[in-house]
């Protein structure tokens, strides 16, 4: 699998984190929630899918309870930009120039913040989860950060307008909020949330919304 953030979101990838806040509503919050689910489990060891610039690995490493985290992404150019924002966190941060579709470590947490989004198919996405919950040890967590639209016209339209004032008011110019919506679908797939929940479910977790604001959502599954 190969995915390259510069041809993808048409950013430099040193502007990426000023530009992804400008794109997503709610991410701040969002990652706070997702590093606090995942400290939650106490993990020893966290594989961090798609990590990109490290910054959900960062708001994980801020919390005593989480030991090491292993950034896993297939973009160097952003696993070189972690590097250097991790830096201060030594050895808690390790690095893997590797896809989230290769075989995955034991660990106690798996997360992930907007890259999941990348599979297009739901079969695909079960088979990774499936694949996640028998990397966990028992009482591990998964995390997931994403996307998410309804299935229905109505929602999905409803859905697309919240993320779209969410960037005008960042100053993106709405019809430009729009053709972003459009670039992206060459690559992104966002589903529904009750079908999230469900994959994860199947995959042997207990799951549930630990945050939803419009299209963007923290979903967390626990092993037993």
């Amino acid at each position: 699998m190969s995915h390259s953030v510069r041809r993808h979101l048409r950013v430099e990838v040193d502007a990426y984190d000023e530009i992804i806040r400008r794109f997503i509503p709610g991410y701040e919050a969002m990652l706070d929630v997702a590093a606090r689910a995942v400290a939650s489990a106490r993990p020893g060891l966290v594989l961090d899918l798609g990590a990109g610039t490290g910054a959900l690995s960062e708001a994980m490493l801020r919390h005593d309870a989480i030991g090491t985290i292993e950034l896993v992404d297939v973009d160097p150019e952003m696993l070189d930009q972690a590097r250097v924002r991790l830096e201060r966190f030594g050895g808690r941060a390790r690095f893997r120039e590797r896809s989230f579709r290769d075989p995955l470590p034991g660990c106690d947490a798996v997360s992930a913040s907007l890259a999941l989004h990348h599979i297009p198919r739901m079969r695909d996405k079960r088979a990774l989860y499936r694949r996640i919950h028998a990397s966990l040890r028992p009482g591990g967590v998964f995390v997931n950060a994403d996307a998410v639209m309804p299935s229905d016209p109505d929602g999905r339209d409803a859905g697309y307008a919240f993320w779209a004032a969410h960037m005008v008011s960042r100053g993106i110019p709405e019809e430009r909020a729009w053709q972003h919506f459009a670039e992206w679908a060459e690559e992104d797939t966002y589903q529904p949330i009750e079908q999230e929940l469900a994959a994860m479910a199947t995959a042997g977790f207990e799951a549930e919304i630990a945050w939803h604001a419009g299209p963007m959502a923290v979903l967390v599954g626990r092993r037993e």
